[in-house]
């Protein structure tokens, strides 16, 4: 069972299931570990993390405690305030909604592992409180998203996918009601994912055969378990059918492009987005511009040509986080999008490929403001030795304008 404490409440012996606030905050590379040492308790509560969801089942319990607490009610604070802001002010604010998105999340899929309904309120609020960080700025949330961990993974994918869905609803002209069902679809998506077995879940390692099949389930579980609060259909067939194909290759049911809906169709491309894009327990996830590449090859046998090619002119034909080559012979890091354009992004030059030398200082270029340069290709971060490209492009969006 998993239940959230504050974090002098601690002790060895317990096992920490999940670290409360911004994962961008603390020095830990896992967020799921046993307190075996002093000197880890010593480092937790010294550190800038107030509380922790700690699993029961595999450690100590806190004596006489009461169950997970709900989601905090500070989720609330994010959905009133639709004024627009600078990348730079809405990463701050994106990434203090993540960490709340994050608890709120993991209630949920807590609450359904005891066979409790999933609470469309909180559903609701989250939406929300994404749809209104997406109105200030339609890049931060989902650039911040992405930074997940491999542990923390199944939370924050429903967030970065609901994110995605209310940019890319956004971007197709849908109206207001149309864009929120789109979020809810994303957010709830994954929700069977709580009935999937925890030890296939987070396997770091190639899946058998029997386990992907018991995998393949969590479409079906998640909308039996939906059916009994949700009454949108067109939600919960995005969440019954957003791992099904156009060419009808997929699952759980084998439908092909005739009977996929456009808020399906749509959550296939978002999930299948942040998963290649994110760290999973038995692989490193790819760059966006990776990503991007190979979604492109992917259509439109898999997913849809047509909103594919909306979903990159909503994310940006290089999004934020992309390693990419100059026409000047200089590598870059994609840190904010242009304004009317897909193409000219803002990037931070920091490395020249003929001198093999780091720029000292690095280079912030306005491509839109620099006709001699370009972006010639998109590079996988994997063929290089660089570790701090998320450090790069974040601390140049943080001034970004």
């Amino acid at each position: 069972m998993l239940k959230k404490i504050p974090i002098e409440h601690l002790q060895i012996g317990m096992y920490v299931h999940d670290l409360c606030g911004s994962w961008l905050s603390h020095a830990f590379w896992r967020t799921s570990f046993a307190v075996d040492k002093p000197e880890i308790l010593n480092k937790l509560r010294t550190g800038a993390v107030q509380e922790v969801w700690i699993d029961t089942s595999r450690g100590l319990d806190v004596p006489d405690s009461s169950p997970a607490s709900a989601p905090p009610a500070a989720l609330a604070a994010f959905t009133h305030d639709t004024t627009p802001a600078t990348l730079g002010q809405e990463l701050q604010r994106a990434a203090a909604l993540c960490a709340e998105a994050h608890d709120a999340v993991l209630h949920m899929f807590s609450e359904a592992r005891m066979g409790q309904a999933v609470d469309l309120n909180t559903a609701d609020t989250l939406v929300s409180a994404v749809c209104s960080s997406v109105e200030r700025h339609p890049n931060a949330l989902i650039s911040v998203a992405r930074l997940k961990t491999a542990d923390n993974y199944t939370y924050m994918h429903s967030v970065a996918v609901c994110g995605l869905m209310v940019a890319l609803a956004r971007k197709m002209g849908m109206d207001a009601a149309q864009v929120r069902q789109a979020g809810m679809a994303g957010l709830l998506h994954d929700m069977g994912k709580a009935h999937s077995r925890l030890e296939i879940l987070n396997k770091p390692g190639a899946l058998t055969d029997e386990e992907f099949k018991h995998m393949q389930q969590h479409p079906v579980k998640g909308y039996v378990m939906l059916q009994g609060v949700v009454e949108d259909e067109e939600v919960l067939e995005a969440c019954l059918h957003h791992h099904e194909r156009m060419d009808g290759k997929g699952y759980p049911h084998g439908l092909s492009a005739p009977n996929l809906r456009p808020i399906t169709r749509m959550a296939a491309i978002c999930d299948v987005y942040d998963a290649i894009t994110s760290n999973r327990p038995y692989k490193q996830g790819w760059s966006p511009g990776v990503a991007l590449q190979r979604m492109a090859q992917w259509c439109p046998a898999h997913l849809d040509a047509h909103i594919f090619e909306t979903f990159v002119k909503t994310i940006g034909l290089y999004p934020i986080g992309s390693l990419v080559r100059l026409h000047s012979g200089l590598l870059g890091v994609v840190c904010a999008p242009a304004e009317n354009s897909i193409s000219t992004p803002h990037v931070v030059a920091f490395y020249d490929i003929a001198a093999q030398r780091m720029l000292q200082p690095a280079k912030l270029l306005d491509l839109n403001k620099l006709p001699q340069e370009r972006i010639v290709a998109s590079e996988d971060p994997a063929q290089w030795p660089f570790t701090n490209l998320e450090a790069l492009w974040q601390k140049a969006a943080a001034s970004a304008g």
